[in-house]
């Protein structure tokens, strides 16, 4: 089963930005990426899908009606062990805290660097492989 990235975010072009700058990844299996574009989507997402690894969980804090960082608290209840990793376009000391406090695993300001969020899935995709 190839592991999968759910990417949560209520901007529509993020979807394209993703798939062109993990390319090279998606075309040789290394994982799959999975887009919702609010909170309450990404939650029925994963309620159907317990079948699917999905190994990360991105999500915009700033999002129409249940917030990212809602979204981090439900999800954390569920999945404690579901890495997420917060995306930001106001990443204040206080909303680091509270992202911090809700057990997300890091805060990824607007735009992204995806150097820095390649580092993290690699390290992610690499601890997946390690021997147990």
């Amino acid at each position: 089963m190839k592991p999968l990235i759910l990417v949560v975010d209520d901007e529509p072009d993020i979807e394209e930005l993703f798939r062109q700058q993990f390319r090279r990844d998606l075309r040789g299996g290394r994982f799959a990426l999975q887009f919702a574009s609010s909170a309450p989507d990404a939650l029925d997402f994963m309620e159907s899908a317990r079948d699917v690894s999905i190994i990360l969980l991105l999500s915009d804090i700033n999002m129409p009606g249940m917030s990212g960082l809602d979204l981090l608290r439900r999800v954390k209840a569920v999945r404690p062990d579901l890495p997420v990793i917060m995306i930001t376009a106001y990443g204040d000391d206080a909303t680091r805290r509270q992202a911090s406090a809700d057990g997300a695993a890091g805060l990824v300001p607007k735009p992204i660097d995806f150097r820095e969020l390649r580092g993290q899935v690699d390290t992610l995709l690499g601890a997946l492989d390690a021997p147990t």
